[in-house]
């Protein structure tokens, strides 16, 4: 555990320079037994204005500002190789910090690399856009960066959430003050290690751990920041669009889901069973897009339910760390404490647990912060436990009768983020993901990601789309160039 530890800084990463932090310290814990893991420095509100100072010094420099694309793309190869190096250390510090299991953050760790040497080639094969002249001209349009990013991780899944916000941001040209969440700064920490002795110029990239409430706040609020993209809540969401609106400063929101998921009557049960099971309750439960909202034929539902409440009851609970796990711990005891109190809401409105509902009873995980993956019945789709973000292992159930009786449901949403559909018959399945309102339907699959693909949402899921090759354009200005062919282009002013 020590050579885990050892690498990472407890101080705070601002424009290129390690320095203790003078805001008050967090205790990061380890959720599987409550034990501290380490203390962490904290910044403050001037550290923003140093690190907006540095950035938009770096970032200016001609050495970065005029450097060629496929130079620029060099940088994000190096910090690639970097995290594949030390992913075995990143992927074990991730699991004690977030708990998750060693299996899941193995795969959070190749992402974040695979990311880096996406925006890489990317920016080896970007073009900018020779348009079509509408008159004896010629017309193009360019991309430059925006100035400073103020990117705001989450603390389900940091160290690919923070390379999807890192990576085409530099890639772009920009400089990037990330803020990693409370509970979980160590990876992002780790990261910085990395990103800094991969070479990347200096003050192109701050890490300001700290309160939402405090640097959060005073990142998005800063008028050198050009641009913000935040994953988290829609309540916080709601509240940084607001903010941004008043800078008319361009802002992307990843924000809140309540996946609906789909089996209809001829979909193999088998398959639907685990890959419903997985959609919920890996990550146990603590993912924008967990399929939380289960939508089954009533022909099949009473059946497929029963083999479903097998399943769950099936799977392993324990620690992130043993191979074993498939339900590692909730991030937090607060977290999990959220949780708990929504499945006791549910009961009140009258929902029938199925199976969980309750803390382990394992005197082993008695200090951890777990919660048995949860399936629930007997609830209408306007119960509070169908419409509200619950972030945990918990499945709520619930039969329809036909398709228009199903869209309905699974609409009946104020989110809009993801949604899957189990069926053997794959024009029911084209027709069915028309109609749903989500950005990402999955069919026969679930929780599967390419960066090459964009992801967003509708509704209050979110503003704007990551991933894919426009996802350096969403940290870009676009600017137009119009060269003048006529001997007198403008005869007015003969």
């Amino acid at each position: 555990m020590s050579e885990v530890f050892d690498a990472v800084p407890n101080e705070i990463f601002l424009g290129g320079i390690w320095k203790r932090g003078t805001g008050a310290t967090t205790s990061v814990i380890d959720p599987s037994d409550g034990t501290v893991l380490q203390t962490v420095d904290n910044a403050v509100t001037h550290d923003v204005d140093e690190a907006v100072l540095r950035g938009t010094a770096a970032m200016s420099d001609p050495q970065w500002r005029n450097m060629l694309p496929h130079n620029r793309a060099r940088y994000l190869h190096r910090i690639a190789d970097a995290v594949e190096t030390n992913s075995k250390r990143l992927a074990v510090l991730q699991s004690f910090n977030t708990g998750k299991s060693l299996t899941e953050t193995r795969g959070l760790v190749a992402s974040a690399a695979g990311t880096f040497r996406y925006f890489a080639a990317v920016l080896e094969t970007a073009d900018q856009d020779l348009t079509t002249p509408r008159g004896n001209y010629l017309t193009m349009s360019i991309h430059e960066p925006i100035g400073v990013i103020g990117a705001i991780a989450p603390w389900n899944s940091p160290v690919a959430s923070d390379a999807q916000k890192i990576a085409p941001a530099l890639a772009a040209g920009n400089a990037v003050i990330l803020k990693p969440a409370e509970w979980t700064p160590l990876v992002s920490l780790a990261l910085a290690r990395l990103i800094d002795e991969s070479g990347l110029p200096a003050g192109l990239l701050s890490v300001l751990p700290g309160r939402g409430s405090v640097i959060g706040d005073a990142i998005v609020r800063h008028p050198g920041v050009g641009k913000v993209t935040f994953t988290g809540g829609t309540t916080t969401g709601r509240t940084l669009a607001h903010i941004a609106a008043e800078k008319l400063m361009p802002i992307s929101l990843e924000l809140g889901g309540k996946s609906p998921t789909i089996v209809l009557d001829d979909a193999d049960v088998d398959l639907a069973v685990n890959g419903v099971a997985y959609g919920i309750f890996s990550s146990t439960g603590q993912s924008c897009v967990a399929g939380s909202r289960l939508f089954v034929d009533e022909s099949i539902h009473d059946d497929f339910v029963e083999k479903l409440v097998a399943k769950t009851r099936s799977l392993r609970v324990g620690p992130g760390r043993a191979s074993e796990t498939q339900v590692a711990p909730m991030v937090h005891h607060r977290q999990r404490d959220s949780v708990a109190q929504y499945v006791d809401l549910a009961r009140q409105e009258g929902g029938t647990v199925l199976c969980g509902g309750c803390v382990p009873q394992d005197p082993a995980l008695a200090d951890g912060a777990y919660y048995l993956p949860t399936i629930i019945s007997g609830l209408s789709n306007d119960a509070k436990a169908c419409q509200e973000e619950i972030f945990g292992p918990v499945l709520v159930v619930l039969p329809f009768r036909d398709q228009e009786d199903l869209v309905a449901q699974a609409n009946d949403s104020v989110y809009g983020l993801a949604s899957g559909i189990w069926t053997g018959d794959y024009k029911r399945a084209w027709a069915l993901a028309r109609l749903l309102q989500a950005g990402t339907v999955w069919i026969n699959t679930y929780k599967q990601f390419s960066i090459s693909t964009p992801f967003g949402g509708v509704k209050q899921s979110g503003l704007g789309v990551e991933k894919g090759r426009a996802g350096i354009s969403a940290y870009s200005r676009q600017k137009s160039i119009y060269w003048g062919l006529d001997e007198q282009p403008n005869p007015w002013a003969d």
